[in-house]
């Protein structure tokens, strides 16, 4: 299980990310046309930059939802391979069948 602290502080980056999203898409968009002028886009970058840092979605990590693991996570399932393991030995995820020979 990973720390708690760990876990609230990525839940706050993703808030923050929801947050800011289409406002930093607004600014990157203006700061990446090249039919602006070199002062608008400097602009943007500045407006950019000002903004949080962990407003960023690049900041946010993957963890697993049930364990808070950052490593191994199935994008699809939001689970590390070893929290789908045990629930899939207990039969809890449907349609995984653990294979044994």
């Amino acid at each position: 299980m990973a720390k708690k602290s760990s876990i609230e502080k990525n839940k706050r980056r993703e808030k923050l990310a929801k947050q800011y999203a289409g406002r930093r898409s607004r600014l990157k968009a203006i700061a990446n046309d090249e039919s602006l002028s070199m002062e608008e886009r400097f602009t943007a970058r500045l407006k950019l930059s000002e903004l949080p840092r962990n407003s960023a979605k690049e900041r946010v990590r993957n963890r697993c939802e049930v364990t808070g693991r950052p490593r191994a996570v199935y994008r699809k399932l939001k689970m590390s391979r070893i929290a789908l393991r045990e629930l899939g030995s207990k039969g809890l995820v449907p349609g995984l069948v653990k294979s044994s020979w």
